[in-house]
């Protein structure tokens, strides 16, 4: 009852505050006759939600969606907030269901290579809870992210070249839908490795970024930790050089682990943050993943591709603390690009085109950054046709902020004419509605939104995201 007349006295709580936005921008309301584990917060900016809840379970869960889906409230689900694209930003204000109290890591399976998590664990803690089985969960998008958030916005990163991104690695999820029902997409306690079994209700939800349910379970496969890692770097004289040596490993069936792809601003920018000393070119980070055997007739083979490009010889890191430094500088590469210049923030774009394409397209986007005179070094998982121009900009100046918009949209029509994507793995959230209409044209967005409509008739969950419906 108490809860209930939290959500009865909602509208008049927005109405209060919809004038101190100034006052009440970090103001923290508690309501101690609550549990413990629901907290109200009320903030006026940003345009937060109007109310955060704690849920400890599925149960807690479905209830407090019950009440929101009875009194129309908006639901936002809250990982770990580390998702690029506003998806957890309340458009409508409403409940944020924050998930970090359903921690546990449940039903691991060793023998059969897969584990059931809940929304709060994220791929670290994962990976520490396996240390002693002789297993791991590859997927890797750099921050320590939620499972069930990658889920949601089908994550990928470094090592899907070689394991596959969230799509490929969700066997199972356990969805709380709009109107508190619950639905396991492959079955209840069901983790066939491949199933041919009805509609493919898991990897509907894979990538929904909370508009059609809250992810409050996932069942995930797991890997064998590799026998043996090493890492190499390689400077090139041009893209297209780079880009080719890539092409051509996967084409000799080297099942490279990574392969990652730095421009010359961008190398520059991690020697000076990571106190690194690499030449100022076209640069190809790569991980190798086997058997000590294995790994000689994969190294051979990448090195012999890359020298016939023009390729240097590869600068090794064999121990795991140089190769961690590494790859620490490659996920640094974000705070590397904002020190090229102080006090500004970034912005990370996020396309991804048929390899074959390219060279062409970051040619093309080397040349329309120093045209616009924008700052935006080149990082990308060249293995897949993936990269991003990490765009560091002066919040302050309006006419930079906008240059930055229209190179963002050109950017990606650009991988769209190219038989592309606009979102190789960030999702689509608020700022690319409109360029996934253009992506999937007028029929595929009709079938997006029925079964939107489907699912969530009165568009309380997440609403505002990857479709443009107004608010019925």
């Amino acid at each position: 009852m108490q809860l209930l007349q939290l959500f009865k006295n909602l509208s008049l709580w927005k109405e209060l505050c919809k004038n101190l936005d100034k006052v009440l921008a970090s103001c923290f309301v508690s309501f101690p006759s609550l549990s413990a584990h629901i907290i109200a917060l009320f903030l006026c900016r940003c345009r937060p939600p109007d109310v955060v809840v704690f849920p400890r379970c599925v149960e807690e869960v479905s209830a407090l969606a019950k009440v929101c889906h009875k009194h129309r409230l908006p639901i936002i689900p809250f990982g770990t907030g580390t998702g690029l694209e506003g998806g957890v930003g309340a458009m409508k204000g409403g409940v944020c269901f924050s998930l970090r109290n359903m921690e546990q890591v449940l039903d691991l399976h060793p023998e059969d290579f897969d584990v059931t998590v809940e929304p709060g664990v994220t791929r670290k803690t994962l990976n520490a809870y396996l240390r002693d089985t002789g297993l791991w969960f590859p997927i890797d998008p750099g921050a320590d992210a939620s499972l069930c958030g990658m889920a949601a916005t089908s994550a990928s990163g470094t090592n899907a070249v070689r394991y596959g991104t969230m799509r490929e690695n969700v066997i199972n999820l356990e969805v709380v839908l709009a109107d508190g029902s619950v639905v396991h997409t492959a079955g209840k306690g069901r983790r066939p490795r491949k199933t041919s079994a009805g509609y493919n209700l898991t990897n509907l939800f894979v990538g929904s970024e909370g508009t059609l349910g809250i992810i409050t379970k996932t069942t995930l496969r797991l890997y064998g930790i590799p026998e043996a890692m090493v890492s190499a770097v390689c400077s090139f004289p041009s893209v297209q050089a780079a880009v080719d040596s890539t092409v051509q490993t996967l084409q000799a069936g080297v099942p490279i682990a990574r392969i990652e792809f730095l421009d010359d601003v961008m190398i520059d920018a991690c020697n000076r943050f990571s106190s690194l000393s690499y030449p100022v070119t076209p640069t190809l980070f790569l991980e190798f993943h086997g058997s000590e055997q294995s790994l000689e007739e994969q190294v051979k083979t990448a090195e012999d591709i890359t020298q016939s490009n023009g390729g240097s010889d590869f600068q090794w890191a064999r121990d795991t603390e140089t190769r961690n430094r590494l790859w620490k500088a490659r996920h640094d590469a974000w705070y590397a690009a904002l020190a090229l210049r102080p006090g500004c923030k970034a912005y990370s774009t996020d396309v991804c085109v048929p390899l074959s394409r390219l060279p062409q397209i970051i040619v093309e986007t080397k040349e329309d950054l120093i045209e616009n005179r924008l700052t935006g070094p080149i990082a990308g998982h060249v293995g897949d046709g993936n990269f991003h121009c990490l765009m560091v900009v002066d919040p302050n100046d309006p006419e930079e902020m906008h240059r930055v918009h229209l190179f963002t949209e050109r950017l990606a029509r650009r991988a769209l004419a190219m038989d592309g994507t606009c979102t190789g793995e960030h999702g689509v959230g608020l700022g690319k509605r409109a360029l996934l209409c253009e992506e999937m044209g007028p029929v595929g967005i009709q079938v997006m939104q029925s079964l939107k409509d489907a699912l969530d008739p009165n568009n309380l969950m997440n609403p505002g995201k990857i479709l443009q419906r107004e608010e019925p």
